[in-house]
């Protein structure tokens, strides 16, 4: 056991997990000479590729020092901490990122808070020292008192930090020392972190002895081997053709079979061996209805591994089946039971969504941790051929059980702004029902950070706002505080749209008419029908508008009949702009092709 370490990385957005072990990979010769690596190589997914995110945890292996390590790169939008929940029981330790600018974040507190309740040991890694805002003594300070506020214990609390640049691949253990390898005057790599991981994590416990127990905490698949369990042996020994079962949280036994496959990692690869051992995080096939959190084992246990559950999801959705007039041009899925099947499959594999069937409405409720995640859920299903009708984002309330009072999500809201912007941000978060917590100078001339309480319900809607009241400056990021008081109702936050009342081709005469009085959603030439929104109002009621119009044609010359129209560009919005911006009575039309507004009831105007 001596010669595993089982290590993750944790971090707020951004602030270098995915670089820092591109840069671990590069050191130990994972990688040929001549071999091409790309800068995030552990992002893989294309959805990853595209927005620069970590959304799925990956494990990935490597030797030093005749040390196994198993490095488990995790997501770092908070939107995501149900895949940092579920890794973090196959570690013993975890590799703490704190940028040296930006310092404690909210996603810094939430997942350093899961792991400290489950007794695991920390490294800090102050990163992006190069940053001329840098500001190391005032980060490290509020590292300290973060821990003590999350309640570390004494062990805990005997942290060791170290000062590091991860794209350039160094890291040593003063702040001096780090100042010297800027100024040129030496040279650094990441041979201390690597050293004080193996002194300061311990190797992972299990008997060898018992029998094999192995707890499932990510689901991959493979067009070869189907379905890919990557987790940690607690106990044990298995070889290819090892009988097992397979038991849920609650002891039941769902399978028994054999192990056919059994994978351990090489970097980013997977390579087949014949024996696992306790302790180690190992991928297996030939299991074929085991989930995350499933336990498989020999079949003389009786007890499941236990597992610490998994926040409750905030916010969810609704996502029916594509009923307007353009519905199947596109898509090869369809049907309800298709939709279904497919969000019981995310459900299985994520355990921060769920579902359930909502028949009076014909649809399926979603739950989810925000409106990223469900974005990048329905932007998956729809590039694997999907046409969906989906909903206006909602908050999940709950209910006091002592008094019955209705109790809302609250999130903590940190904003870092110029101090130009902080009046109208103010403002504007005042009237979302939001509480200021904090305001203070940020250690960079002209910025200041601002920590808000705002419901969660509060803020569907408001990043786009921001970034326009910013003119894009702005920095903004919120997770998970508490449940709390219902706060009242927030009032319509959104002028009125203007709705199609026919169907056809938009034409520029028409949209020439249309946007004196509206911000356009729609160019020329492009498909509409009845009841779809084309644009939004100047006023706050909705206007039935007729963007299929051409210009009338006569014999009469006029002073303006040569007189070209120029359209503004159209408003283009993403996904998830699209599912805050509607209303209660609006829907978001979601094919492999196109991404479109429209009314509940076409015919409403």
């Amino acid at each position: 056991m001596i010669g595993i370490r089982n290590v993750a990385i944790i971090a707020h957005v951004d602030h270098g997990k995915t670089t820092l072990v591109n840069s671990i990979l590069k050191q130990t010769n994972i990688f040929r000479e001549n071999q091409v690596v790309a800068d995030r190589i552990m992002d893989s997914g294309a959805l990853e590729q595209e927005r620069g995110i970590t959304i799925l945890a990956k494990c990935t292996s490597l030797f030093y020092k005749d040390v196994k390590f198993n490095i488990v790169d995790t997501p770092g939008h908070a939107d995501f901490g149900g895949e940092v929940e579920r890794v973090l029981s196959m570690v013993e330790g975890v590799i703490l990122l704190v940028d040296s600018s930006e310092g404690v974040m909210p996603q810094t507190r939430f997942v350093l808070g899961k792991a400290l309740a489950l007794g695991l040991r920390v490294i800090v890694l102050i990163n992006k020292v190069d940053r001329k805002d840098r500001r190391c003594e005032e980060v490290k300070d509020q590292i300290e008192g973060l821990f003590l506020d999350l309640n570390a214990t004494n062990d805990q609390l005997d942290f060791r930090t170290l000062y590091s640049v991860g794209c350039d691949g160094w890291a040593v253990d003063s702040y001096d020392e780090a100042m010297r390898i800027l100024a040129g005057e030496a040279t650094g790599d990441l041979t201390p972190l690597l050293d004080l991981i193996i002194d300061y994590f311990p190797s992972p416990s299990g008997d060898a002895t018992k029998p094999f127990e192995m707890l499932t905490s990510i689901l991959s698949s493979d067009n070869f081997l189907g379905k890919i369990l990557i987790g940690k042996v607690y106990n044990g020994i298995a070889r290819v053709n090892t009988p097992v079962k397979v038991m849920d949280l609650s002891g039941n036994v769902k399978e028994r079979t054999k192990l056919t496959k059994m994978f351990s990692f090489r970097g980013i690869e997977r390579y087949p061996i014949d024996e696992i051992v306790a302790g180690d995080i190992v991928a297996i096939a030939g299991v074929e209805t085991a989930f995350v959190s499933d336990t498989i084992c020999d079949p003389s246990v009786n007890d499941p591994i236990e597992t610490t559950p998994v926040d409750p999801p905030t916010m969810s959705i609704s996502i029916g089946v594509n009923d307007s007039p353009f519905g199947g041009r596109e898509g090869k899925k369809v049907t309800s039971q298709q939709i279904l099947e497919r969000l019981k499959a995310e459900a299985a594999t994520n355990v921060a969504i769920t579902v359930t069937v909502d028949p009076q409405n014909e649809c399926f409720d979603v739950g989810g941790r925000g409106e990223l995640q469900l974005g990048v859920l329905i932007e998956q299903m729809r590039r694997e051929g999907f046409e969906l009708s989906v909903g206006r984002p909602r908050v999940r309330f709950k209910e006091d059980e002592a008094t019955g009072e209705r109790l809302e999500p609250i999130e903590e809201v940190v904003i870092d702004v110029d101090d130009e912007y902080s009046g109208v941000i103010m403002q504007k978060l005042s009237q979302r029902k939001g509480e200021i917590f904090e305001m203070k100078p940020l250690g960079v001339d002209g910025k200041t950070r601002m920590v808000f309480y705002v419901p969660s319900r509060c803020l569907i809607g408001y990043q786009a706002e921001f970034r326009n009241d910013t003119h894009g400056n702005g920095v903004m990021n919120h997770v998970f505080y508490k449940y709390d008081s219902y706060k009242g109702d927030l009032g319509k936050q959104r002028n009125g749209v203007l709705v199609s009342m026919n169907t056809g081709k938009t034409t520029d005469y028409a949209l020439g008419c249309l946007q004196e009085r509206a911000t356009l959603f729609v160019g020329p030439g492009v498909d509409v029908y009845e009841g779809m929104i084309v644009g939004e109002n100047s006023r706050m009621e909705d206007l039935g508008v007729n963007p299929t119009r051409p210009k009338a044609l006569s014999n009469m010359r006029s002073a303006t009949s040569e007189v070209t129209v120029v359209l503004s560009p159209p408003r283009v919005m993403t996904l998830e702009e699209m599912m805050s911006y509607i209303s209660d009575d609006e829907l978001v039309e979601v094919t492999p092709k196109h991404i479109r507004l429209r009314k509940k009831d076409l015919k409403k105007r």
